[in-house]
């Protein structure tokens, strides 16, 4: 697993507000993790980071819906840092990461923290920026210096994917979502059919994606013994016993 940790703290956002159509984004992030939180079920669902906890999974089957935040804020109700998760193993059914891997110094580390709490079948709802889209080479230009777009890691979401195969996870569904330059305001959101058609023949050039991954549960199989017998019993040794007893019965 090539490593990802940066050497320097990124600027983490506080709100979506602090992006360039930050509502847009969030909205389109939204919609897609609300229709995928219909496959999680259990008692438990972390939003994980600020982005997180400002986004509502309707729709999902979990009661038990709390944000954790690295400091206080309205949205979380839980204050500690997702790359120190303070909840047991194997406890949490279900986590949303919108965006957090992106300005994470070390995502390697909130992902094994993910691990360790996710129950057997648990998901992981994650989404992040495309680094091969407009907005990721977009963060190369001297465009928006102010923008905390410049800030994001901006992991491939293939790259994504082996880190997740690495951890023992499947891959259940990607989405690909928002293809224009995020910085700048959307004034005008592309048509339905455009954005069907970019998502089907060009998913590479799409400026946000949403993964969502299932916990691998390894089925327990019993080993089956290797079937012998007993020395005493086999027939050979029966065979061989009744020959040397009659050899040794004296003639009469």
């Amino acid at each position: 697993m090539r490593s990802a940790l940066r050497k320097k703290v990124p600027r983490y956002p506080t709100d979506w507000s602090e992006f360039t159509g930050g509502a847009a984004i969030k909205r389109a992030v939204a919609t897609v993790s609300d229709e995928l939180s219909q496959r999680i079920f259990g008692y438990h669902l972390v939003k994980l980071g600020n982005l997180s906890s400002q986004i509502e999974l309707t729709r999902c089957a979990v009661n038990h819906q709390f944000g954790q935040t690295p400091g206080l804020s309205p949205f979380g109700s839980v204050v500690a840092e997702a790359s120190e998760l303070p909840y047991v193993e194997n406890s949490i059914d279900g986590f949303l990461l919108a965006n957090e891997l992106d300005f994470a110094q070390d995502p390697h580390q909130i992902l094994r923290e993910v691990d360790r709490c996710m129950t057997p079948s648990g998901h992981i709802i994650l989404s992040g920026f495309n680094p091969y889209s407009l907005t990721g080479l977009g963060r190369y230009l001297p465009i928006k210096r102010d923008n905390v777009l410049h800030e994001a890691g901006c992991y491939s979401a293939h790259r994504v994917k082996d880190w997740l195969g690495l951890l023992g996870y499947d891959i259940i569904e990607q989405r690909n979502i928002l293809f224009s330059m995020l910085f700048f305001n959307q004034r005008k959101r592309l048509p339905t059919r455009w954005h069907h058609q970019l998502s089907r023949y060009l998913p590479w050039c799409s400026s946000v994606y949403v993964i969502l991954a299932r916990k691998r549960v390894w089925p327990m199989t019993t080993v089956r013994p290797r079937w012998k017998l007993n020395p005493r019993f086999s027939t050979v040794g029966a065979g061989l016993s009744a020959s040397v007893s009659h050899s040794e019965t004296p003639a009469q």
